[in-house]
């Protein structure tokens, strides 16, 4: 799937490009984010949709899995200018964060 910066952050995007980590199929990513997971995603995001996300230590360690970073992430990228989060049934986040700042935020990945 192909994801550009015009494109709406959701669920979909977000196991698009978790399936990028590890070379495997949307369908293969785990519901529980591990901390190279989570890192990843913020990078990828961030290149994506051109911005710097400012996740703080706490929203970082309450990103369990896919749903609270999609929560987290979207509310970070709309915040910056970026399309508004797509609805996956939860309210999203205010705070946000940086890459390196998630290298300790959650388990080890796969």
């Amino acid at each position: 799937m192909s994801t550009d910066a015009g494109t709406r952050f959701g669920r979909a995007e977000a196991l698009a490009m978790l399936a990028r980590y590890g070379d495997r199929s949307p369908e293969q990513v785990d519901e529980h984010l591990g901390s190279l997971e989570l890192t990843w995603l913020i990078a990828a995001a961030e290149q994506t949709y051109g911005v710097q996300l400012d996740l703080d230590d706490e929203r970082l360690d309450a990103i369990r899995t896919v749903d609270d970073a999609v929560d987290a992430l979207g509310a970070q990228i709309a915040a910056a200018g970026g399309p508004a989060v797509a609805d996956v049934g939860a309210a999203g986040a205010g705070a946000a964060a940086g890459a390196g700042a998630a290298a300790g935020a959650g388990a080890a990945a796969p």
